[in-house]
């Protein structure tokens, strides 16, 4: 029998039905997921707080209908899977892309055990996170939009590797260590509201699909489609249409987001 949130989440992500618990019902679900629910920053810009509590998600994600980013994308996915029957472990990460320094377990991805292997699920990296599971060792055979991915050992850690342009990029480096749900608390906390936080200095959006991976970070857009990338930047006012056409996130055109505006507001004194 399906419970009335697997029923509401399937309905969100346009899946009839999820199907048993096998990699083809996860790469099913983990394609979906992406292309329905996409990742993004806006309660952060606009002073709302993030919860992980489930009902919290269900309402913001399901209901509601907006994106969110790892901490909510993953913890939704997580709950889903285990109500599916999945064996599913929640695992900290730390983010490397574009980066040398060691940066904080402020990444969290899903391991997935399946007969055969284990696989990493992970519905919360945005337009450049994998469109479907990784093996968690080696690489995922059908590259999406000209983005291919594989899971390397390096010592304890597992390494997410993305191949752009012909060269294999680090991503994120995936910890070992048992986690606990206080772990991701903490972790959302600092990531949500840290001054120098990404998170909390810049406006994103991103969303993935087969056909395309849509990234905005305000105020450069980026669209990707069978390997050739369009950039260009956006003005305020193309910002909430683009919000809602693109990214299926539908908010009152007159929201005000301190940290685009008051910069439109100091540019213009």
């Amino acid at each position: 029998m399906t419970s009335s949130f697997l029923a509401s989440y399937l309905e969100r992500i346009g899946l009839d039905e999820a199907g048993p618990p096998g990699l083809a019902t996860l790469r099913k679900l983990h394609a979906a997921h992406v292309a329905a629910i996409p990742f993004e920053n806006l309660d952060i810009l606009l002073g709302r707080g993030i919860s992980l509590d489930l009902e919290q998600l269900q309402a913001k994600l399901i209901q509601q209908r907006r994106g969110g980013y790892c901490f909510e994308q993953n913890t939704l996915f997580l709950a889903v899977l285990r109500e599916l029957g999945f064996e599913a472990t929640a695992m900290e990460a730390r983010v490397r892309a574009g980066t040398a320094a060691i940066l904080p377990r402020t990444h969290m991805v899903l391991q997935v055990g399946i007969a055969g292997g284990d696989w990493l699920a992970d519905v919360g990296f945005g337009g450049e996170g994998p469109l479907e599971p990784v093996p968690m060792q080696g690489a995922h055979p059908a590259p999406a939009q000209g983005l291919a991915y594989r899971v390397m050992a390096e010592g304890d850690v597992r390494v997410l590797q993305m191949r752009s342009g012909g060269a294999w990029l680090d991503q994120y480096a995936i910890l070992p260590q048992p986690v606990l749900p206080v772990d991701f608390e903490v972790a959302n906390w600092y990531t949500s509201t840290h001054p120098q936080s990404r998170f909390v200095r810049g406006l994103t959006a991103q969303r993935t699909t087969r056909e395309a991976r849509y990234v905005l970070r305000y105020p450069t857009y980026t669209e990707i489609r069978q390997g050739e990338t369009v950039t260009r930047d956006i003005s305020r006012g193309e910002l909430m249409p683009l919000l809602r056409e693109v990214f299926l996130i539908d908010l009152p055109d007159d929201t005000v987001f301190p940290v685009v505006d008051g910069a439109v507001e100091r540019a213009l004194a």
